[in-house]
């Protein structure tokens, strides 16, 4: 059975809460809306793949320029870049290995979150 991923995006509301849609090999395929500033982190053993499904997306990234993200856009951040997404009320998807973190290297923050699987099997 497979995942009808517009009506799992209609079906949560709570921002900043990764949702497990599928799972390739030993990476993670996650969803998420977002809405505001998320925090300052890194992913010190793995790039992150972000695909804007809706809204717009600031991804900040340490030393850098930011990057302006549009619908439909991809952007992946370097293993080992700090970087903080900044959300207007968007909804983006992630690819990233199996054993990361939402908070990558903050993971004492009050926004690391345990992913939820929402799969259909």
């Amino acid at each position: 059975m497979a995942n009808s991923m517009p009506k799992l995006l209609d079906s949560f509301t709570e921002t900043w809460s990764p949702q497990l849609v599928a799972a390739v090999n030993d990476h993670h395929v996650k969803v998420a809306k977002i809405d505001g500033e998320f925090i300052w982190h890194a992913h010190p053993n793995s790039d992150e793949l972000f695909y804007i499904l809706a809204g717009k997306v600031t991804m900040e990234l340490e030393d850098r320029d930011p990057v302006i993200l549009n619908l439909g856009d991809v952007f992946v951040v370097p293993k080992g870049l700090r970087h903080r997404p900044v959300g207007e009320n968007a909804t983006i998807m992630m690819i990233e290995h199996e054993s990361t973190v939402n908070t990558g290297d903050q993971t004492d923050s009050d926004r690391t979150k345990q992913v939820k699987d929402v799969r259909v099997v």
